[in-house]
């Protein structure tokens, strides 16, 4: 049944009248019966006897009487939870099997609290409120979650422990899963390194002093090496000591792929800071077969792509209006010289700008104002008695405005290599943004197997985070993940009593979260449900201040 406005024309004047209508189908026909005529709009609405039959009516329905006694000041409820979060979340978490996959590595443990709902409260937390496992047991108490309510401080210590035991179970199991999930096999894969320090003096095996990422070379700290694939979706990851180089990282996980994954026809994509002559070598000549690779090249340090590849003659092919190739062989190996035409213009500007300012500098401020500054060194000439700009300095830099160089021993035709190092850069770039998620830093553990089931934690959170990011691509929905987290952290959980009862209240969605819970295929609850009579013992906390709708 439904209201509507009937207009009537009586002496030349028009006048509204309201009607209650029910419609109902007969056949494929739709009819509507006229129940009763309420009278003229403009009186009802002048005598106020339309907010009165509202009133009257509300009384029938818990949800209208629920929501019309939340305009009243006076009204308080027990408590208020983030709820938007673990909803989303707890819907992916699901689909992508993890539930089970734990319940079957924990059945034989007698583990006398819920060990899957204490993982996916760490791995929530490193998405919502990162930080220790004393503020994650804390944190919980503030999120609407099914088994949240239970935890405490020494379920996280443990779960810790239970992951760190079954780390490599459980990668294995869901990189299975991922493949019957995605129908994808791992032909490309693309590595990177990060780093996380701990708060602590002493070394250990696994936490040393190294290359610091964070410039603090003072903390021990450990190497992580994560692998992607080529839909940006996490696959593998690997913790080394502090002071392992990455080439060395490369090394060790491509020999783990082999054996955890059971990987075998891969092409490895790395960036710059991952090739040498020996992490090529270890590619080509694995004993095992050899991994096909693709490899961004350092044009500035490497000897032979400055002095060789780059100074060959040739004509470029063009892929598409960013993208320019030509291929180059030094002996046997290959070479790809990438162009991008728009580039090279914006790098040609920003060059011309920057000795423009030097010869500014040095005409009005003299040779002082430029000591100190590593940015301006490449392109000066410094001795003792002057500073002068390097003009071969200048035109060296001009060689590679737009360009990139890569070297691979796959025989794909030269547009393609550059199309799929240009397709994981972007993995890359998405997974530079999104690895926040997997920078645990600092860990609070100072036990090293305590610090892996940490990692673990947040290794299952990054595959939500890519999740729910893949699930809004597809839908063409353009939002910053910081964006998102906040509008989904403003959906609650409000819990009140009214009349005997109590009840749930949702708040309103909030700006991007409706298309959040639509790309994780969760249906909003209710904005009121009911839960039945209210408790007469009731367990839960001091009621607080109403504020939502």
């Amino acid at each position: 049944m439904f209201v509507r406005k009937k207009r009537s024309v009586r002496n030349g004047a028009e006048y509204e009248y309201l009607q209650i209508v029910r419609s109902s189908r007969e056949g494929e026909k739709v009819r509507q019966e006229v129940i009763a005529t309420l009278g003229r709009a403009d009186k009802l609405l002048a005598s106020g006897e339309i907010d009165g039959l509202l009133r009257s009516l509300a009384k029938f329905t818990d949800k209208l009487r629920v929501v019309e006694a939340t305009r009243s000041p006076d009204l308080q409820a027990h408590r208020s939870l983030q709820w938007g979060p673990a909803l989303v979340f707890g819907r992916l978490w699901e689909k992508q099997g993890i539930p089970e996959i734990l319940d079957q590595l924990s059945q034989d443990r007698r583990f006398e609290f819920d060990v899957e709902r204490a993982t996916f409260a760490m791995a929530l937390q490193r998405l919502c409120e990162p930080g220790s496992d004393l503020g994650g047991s804390q944190w919980v108490a503030n999120v609407e979650a099914p088994g949240f309510r239970e935890l405490a401080l020494q379920h996280f210590y443990r779960t810790a422990a239970f992951l760190a035991e079954v780390r490599s179970e459980i990668e294995t199991e869901l990189s299975w899963r991922d493949r019957d999930l995605f129908s994808q096999d791992f032909d490309v894969m693309f590595i990177d390194t990060t780093s996380v320090y701990v708060y602590r003096d002493t070394e250990d095996e696994l936490f040393k002093r190294g290359h610091s990422r964070d410039h603090k070379p003072h903390l021990p700290q450990l190497v992580l090496c994560v692998v992607v694939n080529a839909q940006g979706w996490p696959v593998a990851w690997e913790a080394f000591p502090g002071n392992t180089a990455d080439v060395r990282a490369l090394e060790k996980m491509v020999k783990r792929l082999r054996t955890r994954l059971s990987i075998r026809n891969v092409v490895v994509v790395a960036d710059r800071g991952m090739i040498s002559k020996d992490s090529i070598k270890l590619l080509s000549e694995d004993q095992e077969g050899p991994f096909r690779y693709v490899l961004g090249c350092r044009m500035r340090r490497q000897k032979e792509v400055n002095g060789e590849v780059l100074s060959r003659a040739g004509r470029y092919q063009s892929v598409a209006d960013n993208l320019e190739v030509k291929e180059v062989r030094v002996q046997d190996r290959r070479y790809i010289v990438c162009r991008n035409p728009i580039q090279a213009k914006k790098d040609k500007a920003a060059r011309e700008a920057l000795v423009a300012k030097l010869e500014r500098i040095i005409a009005k401020e003299g040779p002082k104002a430029l000591v100190g500054n590593r940015g301006y060194a490449r392109f000066l000439t410094i001795d003792k008695q002057s500073v002068s700009v390097n003009r071969q300095a200048v035109e060296a830099d001009a060689r590679l405005d737009g360009k990139f160089v890569l070297t691979t021993n796959t025989d794909h035709p030269a547009h393609e290599v550059a199309l799929t190092y240009k397709s994981l850069w972007r993995v890359e770039r998405t997974f530079r943004e999104q690895k926040s998620t997997l920078e645990v830093r600092p860990i609070y553990h100072r036990c090293p197997h305590m610090a892996i089931g940490h990692i673990v934690a947040a290794f299952l959170a990054l595959r939500l985070e890519v999740d729910l990011q893949r699930r809004l691509d597809e839908r063409q929905v353009e939002v910053s993940w910081p964006d998102l987290m906040r509008d989904l952290s403003q959906v609650h959980s409000v819990i009140i009593d009214l009349d005997g009862n109590r009840y749930r209240l949702r708040t309103s969605m909030v700006g991007s979260s409706y298309q959040a819970f639509q790309a994780a295929g969760v249906r909003p609850p209710e904005t009121v449900t009911l839960l039945g009579p209210t408790p007469p013992e009731d367990p839960l906390t001091q009621p607080t201040q109403l504020s939502l709708l």
